[in-house]
């Protein structure tokens, strides 16, 4: 099984389970329990996943939000968020995602995003595009911040937290909109789709981005850090991983305009 068929499959699967958990629960969401669900389903999506990685791509390097990283001697990474938007899952919000991605060394060259709810599958691949349930996708072509619609995210630190809200404060009166989705994989894969034009993260961890910046960048966007560095999250040199990177991701057009003012 080649490594596409693979993630797609491990995505594939893990969402269908979730779908199936997130349906049966949903009830429950107002309860005290609702967070040993989100907990479950976390857990039991990994699972799926790992398993089929392990059992298909023999001694290539995992690192998933649960469980950590998986290290053998190779330069092949697998990237799992196993429910990405588990908040959202909690409260019977249905935007939450899996998310799978497969790099070399410290270059993306897989990345998978399934919304197991909506129904779409993102993948992209490098150097081949970028599709939405077998369909190419592509950004938006609009070059103004005023006509933009933008999202963000954060990490887990107080201070990312802090940032997002000042950045919220600045853009949310110069473009459309700016808003809070919920699942950093399926708001890059938005972008990726020209239904938004911008995510900025603050922090953001490997799992919740690796796929999503192979998405925006093969249907021609840009992603950097906030001094519009080339985003990556392993040492192209030591191969170590950086587990909190701030992520800009936009239609290309945009980037300049924000980037000017993150930095």
């Amino acid at each position: 099984m080649n490594s596409r068929s693979l993630a797609i499959l491990a995505a594939k699967k893990a969402g269908i389970y979730l779908l199936k958990e997130f349906e049966r629960n949903s009830k429950n969401f107002a309860l005290k329990s609702s967070h040993e669900i989100v907990t479950r389903a976390d857990k039991s999506a990994e699972k799926i996943i790992l398993s089929l990685l392990k059992k298909h791509s023999h001694n290539s390097r995992i690192l998933s939000e649960e469980s950590g990283l998986y290290d053998f001697n190779t330069n092949w990474l697998w990237v799992v968020d196993p429910l990405d938007g588990t908040t959202n899952f909690r409260v019977h919000n249905p935007l939450f995602s899996v998310s799978i991605a497969l790099y070399h060394q410290d270059k993306p060259m897989l990345g998978v995003v399934y919304a197991p709810y909506l129904n779409e599958l993102f993948v992209a691949e490098r150097g081949k595009g970028a599709t939405l349930n077998g369909k190419r996708i592509k950004v938006s072509g609009t070059n103004e911040l005023r006509k933009s619609f933008l999202t963000y995210c954060y990490g887990t630190h107080p201070k990312h937290m802090r940032m997002a809200v000042e950045l919220y404060k600045y853009f949310k009166m110069k473009s459309v909109d700016m808003r809070q989705m919920g699942s950093a994989a399926i708001e890059l894969a938005w972008v990726a789709a020209g239904r938004t034009e911008s995510i900025v993260i603050p922090g953001t961890h490997p799992w919740d981005a690796a796929a999503g910046v192979l998405l925006v960048t093969e249907a021609g966007g840009k992603v950097t850090d906030f001094k519009g560095k080339l985003w990556r999250f392993v040492d192209k040199n030591t191969h170590k991983i950086d587990l909190s990177v701030n992520l800009l991701a936009t239609n290309g057009k945009i980037h300049s305009k924000i980037l000017q003012h993150l930095r």
